[in-house]
């Protein structure tokens, strides 16, 4: 009990001892990076109007967000037959005599939308005062201005395929590459200024957690300040693409996208195998596998001629889905609901669409209808499946495979089947029936209520479906691929430009539609699109452009005129300051102690969490997953890549630090900043043991206290600490010490957390007292934040 009683309930005062050296600590050693964390953010009001008003940049986000609940896409909802949608809904004459219009392009005076607008009168003034929505002088002045140039519409511009732009001139020389003269533009235009280069450590910590998910060793650190070579940073850049590390950590973020698990979700929610398949994706990303290529694979492998059992294994990302075993479904209604998440999760991993609103009805905001969306439907529609999968835990959804050791020696050399306990593993796959199952337009999107049949196509609004394409998945993913298909690179460089910058050109990665974000900078983004198919997909090559520009380098230290300004940093005129995901806290605190363990691959592996969890949830159908087994040995210190992925009950500490559930495709996470997450930090028996292992290995290292300190800060850190930290954390230890002396705190109970064996040959007071000072150095703001 004495794991989850750490870990949940604080049993003693170690914990509360900790967040308080924590809060001291904390105050002293971001001092520097949050000079203006409490300056208010003043509002903006005095926005310039543009000289030309640009539809889609001014004038939509405004009717979008204030008109369309009475003047949208919703037919149903159209007040006073006026909708604000296209231009022929926008300009056609109002009125029983048809007499008046709300726009008419170039003539204000006519425009009777804009007397409204501008109206006194809670009677006639729009939007109408009960709908809680105002507009301001600024976006009363756009509108007006927009009707006296003519009141221009133009198609969304994520429909339309990225054009080449010039790269554009600049007068200062600031930059490394393209990407810099883009951003050096915008900073104009909105009167910043870029941000100095980052000092050495910090920018090799963010460069190693970008593109690895573990920090610099301090061999690492002090090689990189030592060579000052020019192309001293562009090395590093190369060293960790070629990195297995890099391929986990790219497959870690696919894990989200491809929603795996190791459960089948639902009540009972048995043990699946699918972990064969995780072993494709951290092969392929380290082959560095051509985009177009992965993604087809993923889709349609199975559809290739002449298919190789790698490819077909590779189509197992279409089945990551729940599946049921719980007698008494319908199990057509589930097969539906299957299909259905095949459907959602193209739509957000690929195109950025969010096709699911088109099942129920035309979608509301996007051009796509109901019909377009089960065309989508009947791609995935033609495998042999059970809605519902009768019997225990031990039966396998059909189509699958089975790898055993001699398709592991003659094809599938990456998939680590010698660490499983079975000789023969079976994953689910992809097979297409001979005769294909006829699709129809679900009315009101129920699976027994059929409507018109329908077959595979896409929607014109994106792109027309080429003459000679094959009709299923494989066709499908080469209308993915296709040269005039708007969206696929965007989709792609915008997630890769998050991975680096914390937030999408696109903020909203999950949305390129109508309701979805407007690009920052559309012109780099779609600079960035055609750079990437240009490249032959080539993923490596995209991140390196961008850890190789100046943009990306910048220090985050932040001006108040600049947070004035900027303070989402829209406009790029600092670097990136976000904390680390949930893997990469746990990851590095194996890391820095030496614990992880970095085997590759293979069946997931259960570290440690609060006792009882899974009993206490379970659905009574028994199985492996009706209690949790805790791991031995090194598998407690593998990558979080590799923890087991229960899906109604996801490892607790990852989920409150936000990772996503994995019950659907996400292909971004929630930012929070709850207690819980202090109190994980303070109580998970993962860092409690990491911090004892590295103030061993301090104590191991060095003589003296500022030194082992030193060397647990630097570890943590990736910098060494300035005198004043050394002095606080040191007070720190002493204080530390004579507690664990005056026995306020029990050494024998605190040293005695974790797995890994205290070591004897240290004196068990001074380990103690170090290790809560480790603990502390791990809790740090700047120990978890990238940046």
């Amino acid at each position: 009990m004495i794991l989850s009683n750490w870990f949940l309930y604080q049993k003693n005062n170690v914990a509360k001892i900790a967040l308080a050296a924590f809060i001291t600590i904390g105050a002293t050693s971001c001092k520097t990076e949050n000079k203006y964390s409490e300056v208010a953010i003043a509002e903006n009001g005095t926005a310039a109007i543009p000289d030309v008003i640009d539809f889609t940049f001014h004038v939509k986000p405004i009717i979008s967000d204030r008109c369309f609940i009475c003047h949208g896409p919703d037919k149903n909802a159209v007040e006073g037959n006026f909708s604000m949608v296209s231009p022929e809904e926008a300009y056609k004459a109002l009125g029983e005599n048809l007499d008046h219009y709300a726009i008419v392009p170039g003539d204000t005076e006519k425009s009777g939308m804009l007397d409204r607008i501008y109206s006194k009168d809670p009677g006639s003034i729009m939007p109408p005062p009960e709908s809680n929505l105002i507009l301001t002088e600024y976006e009363k002045t756009i509108l007006k201005k927009w009707v006296e140039q003519g009141a221009e519409y133009k198609d969304h511009w994520a429909f339309t395929p990225p054009k080449n732009k010039n790269v554009p001139k600049t007068k200062d020389t600031w930059g490394n590459n393209e990407i810099d003269n883009f951003i050096y533009q915008k900073l104009e235009e909105n009167n910043l200024q870029p941000s100095e280069q980052a000092p050495k450590e910090k920018l090799l910590r963010r460069v190693y957690f970008d593109l690895t998910g573990l920090p610099p060793s301090t061999k690492d650190i002090n090689n990189f300040l030592q060579d000052t070579s020019a192309n001293a940073y562009e090395k590093v850049v190369d060293k960790l693409l070629a990195s297995q590390d890099y391929a986990e950590n790219m497959a870690a973020e696919w894990m989200d996208i491809a929603r795996y698990a190791d459960t089948h979700g639902y009540q009972d929610d048995f043990e699946r195998i699918m972990w064969p398949w995780r072993d494709w994706v951290i092969n392929a990303f380290n082959k560095n596998m051509p985009y177009n290529k992965f993604v087809t694979d993923q889709l349609a492998g199975d559809l290739i001629p002449d298919a190789s059992l790698e490819q077909v294994l590779a189509t197992g990302f279409n089945r990551n889905h729940k599946i049921t075993y719980e007698g008494g479904v319908i199990p057509e209604e589930y097969r539906v609901e299957y299909v259905e998440d095949r459907i959602t999760t193209f739509g957000t991993a690929f195109l950025g669409l969010t096709l699911e609103c088109a099942r129920c009805h035309d979608h509301k905001y996007d051009p796509i209808s109901q019909k377009a969306h089960f065309s989508f439907f009947s791609f995935f529609n033609n495998i042999d499946e059970d809605g519902l999968v009768n019997g225990g835990s031990g039966v396998i959804p059909k189509p699958y495979i089975t790898i055993t050791e001699k398709e592991k020696n003659e094809v599938l050399d990456f998939v680590q089947l010698q660490k499983s306990d079975i000789k023969e593993v079976p994953v689910m796959v992809m097979q297409e029936m001979k005769t294909p199952r006829q699709a129809y337009i679900l009315n009101r999107g129920l699976y027994d209520q059929h409507g018109e049949k329908v077959y595979p196509d896409t929607p014109e609004t994106i792109l027309a479906y080429p003459e000679g394409f094959e009709r299923n998945r494989l066709g499908l993913a080469k209308w993915l691929f296709h040269k005039d298909n708007p969206l696929t690179a965007r989709v792609a460089v915008n997630r890769f430009w998050q991975r680096m910058f914390g937030t999408g050109i696109v903020a909203s990665s999950y949305d390129f539609g109508n309701q979805g974000a407007l690009p920052t900078h559309p012109e780099l983004l779609d600079y960035l699109a055609l750079q990437f198919r240009d490249s032959g997909w080539d993923t490596k090559k995209m991140l390196k452009l961008m850890a190789l520009s100046k943009t990306y380098q910048q220090s985050t230290v932040i001006s108040k005129e600049a947070l004035e300004k900027d303070p989402e940093n829209k406009w790029l005129a600092r670097g990136p300051r976000i904390r680390l995901s949930a893997e990469m806290i746990r990851d590095q605190a194996l890391f820095v102690s030496g614990l992880l363990n970095k085997e590759i691959g293979g069946p997931s592996v259960k570290p440690y969490q609060p006792e009882g969890i899974w009993e206490e949830t379970t659905g009574g159908g028994g199985g492996s997953t009706s209690s949790y087994v805790l791991s031995e040995g090194k598998d407690l210190y593998r990558k979080s890549l590799y923890t087991f992925w229960k899906r109604t009950v996801p490892p607790p500490s990852m989920i409150t630090f936000d990772a996503a559930s994995r019950d659907l495709c996400s292909v971004k996470r929630q930012e929070t900043n709850t207690p819980l997450q202090a109190l994980v930090l303070l109580n998970d028996p993962q860092l409690i043991e990491a911090a004892r292992v590295l103030a061993a290995n301090a104590i191991k290292k060095e003589t003296s206290i500022e030194k082992q300190i030193s060397y647990i800060f630097q570890s943590s850190t990736s910098r060494l600490p300035d005198e004043t930290e050394v002095t606080e954390l040191t007070n720190h230890y002493n204080d530390m010490l004579n507690r664990v002396k005056s026995n306020e705190i029990n050494t024998d109970e605190y040293l005695a957390i974790g797995s890994y064996k205290v070591d004897a040959s240290i004196t068990a007071d001074n380990l103690a007292a170090l290790s809560l000072t480790a603990h502390t150095i791990l809790n740090l703001d700047e120990t978890i934040t990238k940046g």
